[in-house]
């Protein structure tokens, strides 16, 4: 599914955001990643989409680079990968239903894009990714009126829409009430065993990683110091991550 390979990013002044960092995702995955604030998590996902292109190393989704791949290959793959992030990346003033379908956009001629002339095929899946999620009756209301874990959910509705096989999720519960936390992600862990999407999620919060994944990767300081099973996760381990 996903192959990162010896990514290495480093800032303007030297500052060092990922150091080698390599592993895989198998398909139908829960990843939870630990680390610190400023541990290089964040970077790692924008590394991954290529919307921050690394210094090296390589990415491999779906057996394709796309740190070399042209514009239309990376558009191509990028359909398939869904980032869900900790500020919702929702258009506010548009209904529920209208973040699903921007999920959709490219593959629409500019003219239905423009008067909002959705195929009907096209809505009945968007109102089907937010029945999924339990969301249904809000359909028709403006994100900016949603809660902050309706948002949220709005969010993974959009990635079912877009028809991704893998979703990156980055802090995705950090402003969050607990109730709402775990009801995202007890979500995202249905859509892994139920539907086979594939989820990589950064977490601050071991508790909860251990709790909804299969896997935890720990990154301190750009590195990777943590893989392993999340029922082989101890406290000790744990401390390599977060240690002072």
């Amino acid at each position: 599914m996903l192959v990162v390979e010896n990514l290495s990013k480093t800032y303007a002044k030297g500052a060092v955001a990922l150091r080698d960092v390599s592993f895989a995702l198998q398909p139908r995955s829960f990843t939870a990643v630990l680390g610190p604030s400023g541990a290089g998590k964040s970077t790692l996902l924008r590394c991954i989409l290529q919307l921050l292109p690394p210094d090296s190393g390589q990415v491999w989704f779906q057996a394709q680079d796309l740190t070399c791949c042209s514009r239309q290959q990376l558009g191509q793959a990028r359909r398939q990968i869904a980032l869900v992030a900790q500020q919702f990346n929702l258009v506010r003033r548009r209904s529920a239903l209208e973040n699903c379908l921007a999920g959709r956009l490219q593959e629409l001629p500019l003219w239905r894009c423009l008067l909002s002339q959705f195929p009907p095929s096209l809505l009945r899946e968007a109102l089907a990714a937010l029945e999924r999620v339990q969301l249904l009756e809000v359909a028709f209301q403006p994100a900016q009126h949603l809660s902050g874990g309706q948002q949220q959910r709005v969010a993974i509705a959009r990635a079912l829409t877009q028809r991704a096989k893998l979703l990156l999720a980055d802090e995705p519960v950090a402003s969050l009430d607990p109730d709402s936390a775990h009801r995202v992600l007890s979500l995202l862990r249905s859509l892994c065993d139920q539907e086979g999407l594939t989820v990589l999620c950064n977490l601050h919060q071991v508790d909860l990683a251990k709790q909804y994944s299969d896997r935890v990767l720990g990154i301190r300081g750009g590195e990777l110091v943590l893989d392993t099973a999340t029922c082989d996760l101890d406290e000790t381990m744990t401390r390599q991550v977060y240690r002072a």
